[in-house]
């Protein structure tokens, strides 16, 4: 698979990301340099954690047959060490529904297992850039 990302000449500093058929405005925040013409790239990879928690439990409960009405994830972002090495993110999981406690639980321990939280924080990345 692949994603593109291209400059909206339109709007200065606003580029739009390319997913298959979705189309995602992306911009820098006005203290970057930017319009704030869409979310950043940090808001995109903090959503990513947030919506993959958010689909996980999703899923999970669908299989399972526990009766989950809604869900919301809230993610916080802590950067104020990002250049010192550590980037903090903070979930907050919402399920509501006619939920036991053990399934609450077990939903907040899926979560937990989201692929993007253990790719965030158990694989190795290793990105090369190209020149074409």
């Amino acid at each position: 698979m692949s994603i593109t990302v291209r400059r909206d000449s339109i709007t200065g500093t606003r580029h739009t990301v390319k997913v298959r058929a979705h189309e995602i405005p992306v911009d820098a925040s006005p203290e970057a340099g930017g319009k704030d013409a869409g979310p950043s790239p940090h808001d995109l990879y903090d959503s990513s954690l947030g919506a993959c928690k958010a689909l996980t439990v999703l899923v999970y409960a669908q299989r399972k047959g526990i009766p989950v009405e809604d869900i919301e994830v809230v993610v916080e972002r802590d950067d104020s060490e990002e250049r010192k090495g550590t980037y903090r993110l903070r979930t907050s999981l919402r399920v509501t529904g006619n939920l036991s406690d053990e399934q609450r639980a077990e939903l907040l321990r899926v979560a937990g297992k989201c692929p993007l939280h253990r790719l965030m924080t158990e694989v190795k990345t290793e990105i090369e850039t190209v020149l074409v």
